[in-house]
């Protein structure tokens, strides 16, 4: 730490002591808790940013304990205080919230924020320190070009997690300006937050092709084009999911570490990144014409509706997910224009809502062995998971009896030069379901059990299975 000549240092919040942007986790929490904040927010912004701030600090639902605090600027704090420097909390956020984080930290002396009046930012935040210690005699440490002004009025600078181009332009006022790095966030965090790995469920869109025995470039160009339309709206809804469930995702031993809830990627660009992706797969969802943007559409809806509210609510939940899933297929029927069967759509219903409530079994046992009493931000508690085993392994069995019964319609006859090979894709999925309802019993289970069954080597082999009882059942 360099020598201080000031006996007083001023810190920002927003990016600086914290990961973060309160504005927009206080937006996001408020959003979590009400589907129709954000009309709500847009009535409030008339009043001015300041005014905004507070609304939302007065509705939203903030645990401090588990933002996202940068460990190196709370050490810089204190060893500050060990050679007897006074702190000052001094940010353009909310006061109400300021007050909370520093009553949780315990480490500042005082604390100024934007009162629902005065927005606490540059050149009022500069005048405001200057009124209140003097000019130069306090040492300020911040993150953004908003601090510019501040800097040039401070006796000495200090920068967290700057650009190289806002580092040189602070080292040009202040030579002596010191210059902290933490957690700089690298391309791959974003593309965590994406979740690439998730499109793997959009290849249902190819089923309604493969089921009818559809092999033809324009069949297949289309399926691409809805699987890529798919992958963008599904990933818009991942990262709209992550800023709603900020708080649940904290309280997880390893969601904690997805790249919101950890302050590696700012919130502000999550807001802009979820927009953005899903304004490019709403592009690609019109160039396959209007009934497949309307299934998009409904499909985004949905899947809103789900983060928002119906998540909370028990079995809705499961039912949504199954859904979902489904839906994935009728588009791709739409997309190709082929015609589904009932026997697709059956077999997709059950074995989707087996599968959705083994996710849900898997969070049940993962807060049991956590002592926790319930799951994080869902309807159910630990005592509803028998209840939860017995859906998953009743719509797995019926959706394997859908299988068995399709096995011997007509319409397979057709399809198939041998279908008796089928039965052995009915004895692989028994087994399959059986044995992933068990491991979630026992706690070995990924939180989502598609992603689990794509890593999972006795997974992968009975799907290899199935491929070859398939391929059987077509050989001449």
């Amino acid at each position: 730490m360099a020598r201080y000549d000031q006996p007083l240092l001023a810190v920002d919040l927003d990016g600086t002591l914290l990961r973060s942007d309160m504005l927009f986790e206080s937006f996001w929490s408020a959003c979590g808790r009400r589907w129709w904040q954000p009309f709500a927010t847009l009535r409030a912004l008339a009043r001015g940013r300041a005014g905004l701030k507070r609304y939302l600090a007065e509705h939203a639902c903030i645990d401090v304990a588990t933002l996202p605090y940068d460990a190196t600027v709370i050490e810089y704090i204190r060893r500050f205080q060990d050679v007897g420097g006074r702190t000052v909390l001094v940010t353009a956020a909310d006061e109400l919230l300021a007050r909370r984080i520093a009553d949780h930290l315990g480490i500042f002396d005082e604390v100024h924020g934007s009162d629902g009046v005065i927005n606490l930012k540059a050149d009022r935040k500069a005048a405001f320190l200057n009124d209140r210690y003097g000019v130069g005699r306090y040492a300020y440490m911040g993150d953004s070009r908003a601090d510019l002004a501040v800097w040039a009025q401070a006796g000495h600078a200090v920068t967290v997690n700057a650009p190289s181009s806002l580092r040189d332009a602070v080292a040009a006022m202040k030579p002596a300006a010191e210059h902290l790095s933490s957690m700089p966030t690298v391309p791959s965090d974003y593309l965590r937050a994406i979740r690439p790995h998730q499109w793997l469920k959009n290849i249902l869109v190819f089923m309604p092709m493969l089921a009818a025995h559809v092999v033809e470039i324009g069949a297949f160009a289309a399926s691409l084009m809805a699987f890529m339309a798919f992958s963008l709206i599904a990933s818009s809804v991942y990262v709209l999911n992550d800023l709603l469930d900020l708080a649940a995702d904290r309280a997880h031993p390893r969601k904690r570490e997805r790249p919101f809830a950890s302050g590696r990627i700012p919130i502000a660009h999550g807001t802009w990144l979820a927009g953005g992706l899903f304004l490019a797969g709403a592009v690609v969802s019109l160039a396959l014409g209007p009934a497949f943007f309307l299934v998009m559409a409904g499909y985004y809806l949905l899947t809103t509706a789900y983060s928002l509210a119906l998540k909370r609510r028990v079995v809705i939940d499961i039912c949504v997910l199954a859904g979902l899933y489904t839906l994935r297929i009728i588009a791709g029927g739409v997309a190709t224009g082929l015609t589904l069967s009932v026997w697709i759509l059956a077999f997709s219903i059950f074995f989707f809502f087996a599968l959705a409530a083994v996710k849900r079994q898997a969070e049940l046992v993962d807060s049991g062995r956590r002592g926790k009493l319930a799951a994080s931000g869902r309807g159910y508690a630990v005592e509803d998971l028998p209840v939860i085993s017995m859906m998953a392994i009743g719509a797995g069995y019926v959706s394997v009896l859908v299988m068995a019964l399709y096995v011997n319609a007509p319409s397979t006859q057709e399809l198939y030069t041998r279908p008796e090979a089928l039965w052995g894709i009915c004895c692989v999925l028994l087994y399959w379901i059986s044995r992933t309802v068990l491991l979630a019993h026992r706690g070995q289970m990924h939180d989502d059990p598609v992603v689990y069954a794509a890593k999972d080597r006795i997974s992968l082999l009975c799907f290899l299975l199935i491929l070859g009882f398939g391929s059987v059942g077509l050989w001449p």
